[in-house]
C-alpha cells in the first residue's frame, strides 16, 4: 500500500471518528431550549416557585432543576419571572395581520396568542383565511370568533332594520355552524353597530346556540355600555342562559360620565349569574378611554341602507339638522357637554387632525367650537371617509374595580399596528399587558403578580378552550414570556402611543424565540388555534 493511500485511509478514519463523536454529542442534547434560574409563575394563580423550564419540539417537556448541558440553548432568567405567554382575548387583526405578520406590537407586550373576530366582525370563510395565514407564516398564534354582523350581511337580503325571515335565520345559523366546523372558537356580536344593532335577543340566541353546540363561547360587545349598561349586561347573560353556552362580555366598562360607579351593579349581575352556575367572564383594557370608529357617535339609523344612503342623509339639509341634534343628544347621554372627549386617532383625508379632539379641530377649521359647530365637524369627518377615534369617557375607579374581579381577563381591543404610519392610535395596542404588571400590580397593588398572570393566561385559555395553552406544564405548548417585574412598564401614552414596553426580555412562541432583548427575531412560529370542534 502506498504512502498516499495510507494517508487517505487515516484521514477517512479521523473524519469518521469526528462524525461519530459529534453525533454522540448531539444525541446527549435532550432539549432545544432551557430557561434556568427563573421564578416560575405558572398561570394557575398559585405562588411562584423556582425551577428550570425545558422545551423540545415546541412543547414544555420538563420543569425542575435541570442540567444546562442537556440543552442546545440556555436562557439564564435569574432575577426574572417566567410565565406562560399572554393570551389577548379581544383583538381585531383581520385587517393587518397579512400585511404585518410579525404582529410586533402584540409580541412586545408578551402576547403569544390572540382571539380575533370580535364585536360582530370577522372573516366569513375560515378555511380559506386560516390556510392563507398558515401559508404566509405569522409570529403569533391566532384564534377567531365568527361575527354576527358578518353573518347578518351574508344571510339577509338587503334591508336590515327588521327581523330575519325563517329562511334567513336558518341560513345565518348554518353559516355559524360552518364557521365552527372550520375552527372558530365561538360567536361574537357588536350590538352597537350596523347591522347587528337590529338583531333582537331571540335571533342572537339561535346563533349562539349553534356556537354552543360545538363548545363555542358567546362574546359580546353589548348594545349599550353607558346609560343603559345594566340592561345590556342582563341581555348578554340571558342569551348565554337560553343558548346554553358560556358568555364573555367584551371590554367591560361604564362609558358614560353620568353613570360612573355603575360597575358596582354590573359586577353584581355577573357575580349572581356565576353563583347560579352560569359561566360568565368579562375582559377589559387597562385605560379609562375606548377606541372605535367615529360612526359610534351617530344614531344608528343614519347608516341604514349602506354608505350611499348615509351620504344622502348627511347632505340633505333637513336630515342633516336632525343628525346634528341627535349627535349632541348622544354626547349628552355620556354626561358631557361637547365633543372634546373624542380624539381623532387616524383620519386619512386630513392627517393634521390626528391626535386632536373634535373641539380643537372645530376651532382650527371653523374658528369656533360650540356644540352645534362640533357636530357639523363630526359630520364632515364622516363624509370625508370617517376616522378612528379615542373616546375619553370612563373613570379610573370603575377600571380598578372591574380589574380586581376574579372573572376579568385582559384584552387590548387592538389590531396589528404599523409604527411607521401617521396614525395616533390608542396606547392599549402597545402597552396593555405591560401596564397591568407595571401600574396595576407593582404601583397600585390591586392584585398580586400571580393573579394578574392568571387573568392573562389560564383564565382566557380555559374560557376559549385553548387547552394546550395558558399554563407552564409538561406537555403544554411552549408559549413563554420572561420579564423583569421590577422594570416592566408600558411606555405608550395617548400623546405618543407607538412605544413598546420596557422589561419584557424574551417571548417564545411554540418553542421558538420571537422577541429577544427588545428585538423581533423574524421568526414566524405562530399557529392557527382551531377549536377542538373543527372538522366535526
Amino acid at each position: 500500500m502506498t504512502r498516499k493511500l495510507l494517508l487517505l485511509f487515516a484521514l477517512i478514519a479521523i473524519s469518521s471518528t469526528a462524525f461519530f463523536l459529534q453525533a454522540a454529542s448531539s444525541s446527549q442534547v435532550d432539549f432545544d431550549l432551557l430557561i434556568t434560574n427563573g421564578r416560575i409563575v405558572d398561570g394557575t394563580g398559585n405562588p411562584w416557585f423556582t425551577a428550570d423550564v425545558a422545551i423540545k419540539n415546541g412543547h414544555i417537556v420538563e420543569l425542575g432543576k435541570l442540567d444546562p448541558k442537556r440543552a442546545g440553548r440556555v436562557i439564564d432568567a435569574a432575577g426574572k419571572i417566567v410565565a406562560p405567554g399572554f393570551i389577548d382575548v379581544h383583538t381585531h387583526i383581520e385587517g393587518g395581520i397579512t400585511e404585518l405578520p410579525a404582529a410586533e406590537n402584540f409580541l412586545r407586550m408578551g402576547v403569544t396568542s390572540v382571539v380575533t373576530g370580535n364585536c360582530g366582525s370577522s372573516v366569513l370563510n375560515f378555511n380559506e383565511w386560516f390556510s392563507r395565514l398558515e401559508k404566509l407564516g405569522v409570529s403569533v398564534n391566532v384564534a377567531s370568533l365568527v361575527g354576527h354582523n358578518t353573518i347578518r350581511r351574508e344571510g339577509m337580503n338587503g334591508d336590515f332594520d327588521r327581523p330575519p325571515t325563517t329562511e334567513e335565520l336558518q341560513r345565518m345559523r348554518d353559516l355559524v355552524t360552518k364557521a365552527m366546523r372550520d375552527g372558530a372558537v365561538g360567536f361574537s356580536t357588536g350590538l352597537e353597530y350596523i347591522p347587528g344593532t337590529y338583531g333582537k335577543t331571540d335571533e342572537i340566541v339561535e346563533m349562539a346556540k349553534a356556537s354552543g353546540e360545538f363548545g363555542g363561547v358567546y362574546a359580546t360587545h353589548m348594545r349599550d355600555e353607558g346609560e343603559f349598561v345594566e340592561k345590556s349586561v342582563r341581555e348578554s347573560i340571558e342569551i348565554g342562559e337560553k343558548a346554553n353556552c358560556p358568555v364573555e362580555i367584551s371590554h367591560f366598562k361604564v362609558s358614560s360620565k353620568k353613570r360612573w360607579g355603575a360597575s358596582v351593579q354590573t359586577i353584581k349581575l355577573v357575580e349572581d349569574a356565576r353563583l347560579r352556575g352560569q359561566q360568565v367572564t368579562v375582559d377589559q383594557y387597562m385605560y379609562p378611554a375606548s377606541s372605535t370608529g367615529i360612526g359610534i357617535l351617530f344614531p344608528s339609523w343614519v347608516f341604514e341602507g349602506g354608505a350611499e344612503k348615509a351620504k344622502e342623509r348627511m347632505t340633505d339639509p333637513a336630515t342633516r339638522a336632525r343628525i346634528r341634534r341627535e349627535l349632541i343628544e348622544k354626547a349628552e347621554q355620556r354626561g358631557v357637554a361637547d365633543f372634546a372627549f373624542a380624539v381623532v386617532a387616524n383620519h386619512s383625508a386630513n392627517q393634521t387632525f390626528n391626535g386632536k379632539n373634535i373641539a380643537e379641530i372645530t376651532q382650527m377649521t371653523r374658528q369656533k367650537n360650540d356644540p352645534d359647530s362640533q357636530a357639523e365637524q363630526v359630520i364632515e369627518i364622516q363624509l370625508a371617509g370617517g376616522a378612528q377615534m379615542v373616546l375619553h369617557s370612563m373613570s379610573d375607579t370603575d377600571v380598578d374595580r372591574i380589574f380586581r374581579q376574579p372573572f376579568t381577563m385582559i384584552a387590548s381591543d387592538s389590531g396589528v399596528h404599523n409604527p411607521e404610519s401617521a396614525s395616533i392610535p390608542h396606547p392599549r395596542g402597545y402597552g396593555n399587558n405591560a401596564r397591568v404588571l407595571g401600574v396595576y400590580v407593582r404601583e397600585k397593588k390591586l392584585v398580586g403578580v400571580e393573579e394578574a398572570i392568571r387573568k392573562m393566561t389560564s383564565l382566557p385559555a380555559g374560557t376559549f378552550r385553548l387547552w394546550d395553552r395558558g399554563l407552564l406544564r409538561p406537555g403544554m405548548a411552549a408559549d413563554v414570556v420572561v420579564f423583569d417585574e421590577k422594570t416592566v412598564a408600558d411606555r405608550a401614552t395617548f400623546q405618543q402611543p407607538k412605544q413598546y414596553p420596557a422589561g419584557i426580555n424574551f417571548v417564545i412562541v411554540n418553542g421558538q424565540i420571537v422577541i429577544e432583548n427588545d428585538k423581533h427575531t423574524g421568526t414566524k412560529s405562530g399557529q392557527i388555534l382551531r377549536s377542538r370542534a373543527a372538522g366535526k
